[in-house]
């Protein structure tokens, strides 16, 4: 049986709780803003190129791409952040509309972090140098999303670019550089692709590839559409069939093989933009969630390594009224606390971003209009967005970076180069209500209106809360610093098998604590939108309950419980170190 909500009014935001005469006195001094804006004080000086020249093709207003990934294993998150090329690409980047590009052609970069931990809290911890030339990854692709996982299991974390064009397998050598391995490992897609992910489907302890493609789109077959207005505009999924996706199943020998057919991936289909691991029904087997544009989205039941499509008896192919949406970004997480993975996804503007609550066996309701922040995205279009607890206080509150698809008329009629920009929104979990709307007290970074689409989540300072890398098409990335969370206790685990040791993709870990409910985490690093997240577990403890233990589910099976570890700092918790736990 499905869980039921009672209706809760979501409170509204911030800014409408000041009354109109002003604050009566004795009122508290105003909150710190929970995020500081910090790219340029840090180094962080990247600005997208989408390579638009008046045509508005399709490809111009997805993407970019950004990973957060600890490249070269000093212990702290590095970034990564894809590029754009002009499109047609045989045009001079000169032609660009906006922005035009200043020097040479645009490429990825790669950004080390040469973080200082005896600095006090605050920007001054963080540096990021530009290390693109070294790396060999200045490459000039049409970039979307980018995954990360160790595929070799040599310890070292390596690339794979989904691109709107060919897409690249990166290898890490362990020496600060990488080797395009494409062609060797028999990963490439020349379709639009534009999401990837790691994980091993199969239990071997290889991980295996998944790659997500959208339409069929060329600039051959590029369409001429229009607004409301008779304007040029950009057009949508449902102008263009949609691509099959692949699955390739990792031989342990350097290469992949093709399975798309023999797993059942190939029975069904849509224009993906969004894909996330988990194990929604809780047999042990990792499934995959797949977000399609205009479609209806597909849940893959693993069984064994081959999969079936159970998303439209499970209810999570099409929203509450039975109707498809535009499934950009998409998250899994435990957010009621219940044990099990949920989903929340991010759509156009009037559709609404969505909250399916998994009942625990892998059926899902759309719970979006009783405990869904819904209301406040009625009017925004949504890309990248995560689950993370920004305060710690022990629940996951939500983040979405939106940015339009469609040309905004009154930004147009501005004369505004771009015409899409939106605002991001920061919700915060109220426990028992939803979430409050905490976008006006959260900070200048998000006064900013602009064109957002990947999000990625991570400690870049490891002072044991979540910051957000935001990167804008057409636009600057932004770092977006906590400020608060690491006021509230902390736990910070990086789970790891195998020998040298790699990030335990799939692991599902449980901080058990006395007297509260246990906090489930799924380590994996693909989730919202074109992103690549840290693979560590940031876990609050602010509501004050003493942990007892950790439990890790390993992938492949292995249940191990270890001794309750010192909070306010991160732990690596290695397989077959831990104390063997029953199923």
């Amino acid at each position: 049986m499905h869980k039921r909500f009672t209706r809760k009014k979501i409170l509204g935001i911030a800014g409408l709780l000041v009354t109109a005469c002003g604050e009566p006195p004795g009122t508290p001094a105003p909150e710190r803003p929970p995020f500081l804006e910090a790219s340029a004080v840090t180094g962080l000086d990247f600005v997208h190129f989408n390579g638009m020249s008046g045509q508005f093709y399709f490809p111009e207003i997805t993407g970019p791409g950004v990973a957060l990934l600890d490249f070269d294993r000093d212990g702290d998150l590095d970034a990564f952040l894809l590029q754009g090329k002009m499109l047609p690409p045989d045009r001079d980047p000169e032609q660009a509309r906006f922005p035009p590009p200043k020097g040479p052609a645009p490429t990825h970069r790669l950004f080390r972090n040469d973080l200082d931990p005896t600095t006090a809290e605050g920007p001054s911890r963080l540096r990021f140098v530009d290390v693109t030339a070294a790396s060999g990854l200045a490459l000039n692709d049409y970039g979307m999303a980018v995954a990360t996982g160790d595929f070799d299991r040599d310890g070292w974390v390596d690339l794979y670019i989904a691109n709107y064009g060919p897409n690249r397998l990166l290898r890490n050598r362990g020496d600060g550089t990488f080797e395009d391995v494409t062609e060797s490992s028999h990963t490439d897609d020349p379709r639009w692709s534009t999401a990837a992910v790691f994980l091993d489907v199969d239990g071997d302890g290889w991980l295996d590839l998944y790659i997500a493609n959208y339409v069929d789109f060329s600039i051959g077959t590029h369409k001429l559409c229009r607004s409301a207005t008779g304007a040029k505009d950009y057009c949508g999924p449902l102008s263009f069939a949609p691509q099959p996706d692949r699955l390739l199943r990792n031989r342990g020998d350097g290469t992949f093989e093709d399975i798309t057919l023999k797993s059942g991936i190939h029975a069904a289909f849509g224009a993906a933009l969004g894909v996330v691991p988990g194990d929604f029904d809780g047999d042990g087997a990792l499934d995959l969630y797949v977000a399609n544009d205009g479609s209806a989205n597909q849940l893959w039941s693993n069984h064994g390594g081959r999969f079936s499509d159970e998303a439209l008896l499970a209810g999570c192919a099409l929203n509450a009224e039975g109707r498809p949406e535009a499934s950009m970004g998409i998250d899994a997480a435990d957010f009621d606390r219940d044990g099990d993975e949920d989903l929340f996804m991010t759509h156009l503007a009037q559709e609404t971003n969505t909250l399916y609550v998994n009942d625990g066996s892998g059926n899902f309701e759309d719970a979006t209009r009783e405990a869904g922040p819904g209301r406040s995205s009625w009017t925004k279009t949504g890309f990248g967005t995560g689950w993370f607890d920004y305060d710690n206080d022990g629940w996951l509150d939500l983040l979405v970076a939106n940015g339009a698809v469609r040309v905004i008329e009154e930004q147009r009629q501005a004369g505004e180069p771009y015409p899409l920009r939106e605002r991001n929104q920061l919700f915060r979990r109220i426990p028992g209500e939803g979430w409050e709307d905490r976008t006006e007290a959260a900070g200048d970074a998000f006064e900013l209106v602009e064109v957002s689409r990947a999000a990625a989540f991570g400690d870049l300072d490891n002072d044991g809360d979540t910051d957000v890398l935001i990167v804008n098409n057409s636009g600057p990335a932004r770092l977006l610093l906590n400020q608060v969370g690491q006021d509230n206790p902390w736990l910070g685990l990086r789970l790891v098998q195998g020998d040298p040791p790699q990030d335990a993709l799939g692991a599902w870990v449980g901080v058990h604590r006395r007297g509260a409910p246990t906090l489930w985490r799924r380590v994996r690093t693909t989730a919202s939108y074109a992103a690549a997240n840290d693979p560590r577990v940031l876990v609050g403890l602010g509501d004050g309950a003493e942990v007892s233990g950790v439990e890790v589910h390993w992938p492949g099976g292995p249940r191990e419980l270890f001794s309750a570890p010192q909070t306010g700092r991160y732990h690596t918790l290695t397989q077959g170190t831990g104390e063997p736990a029953s199923p």
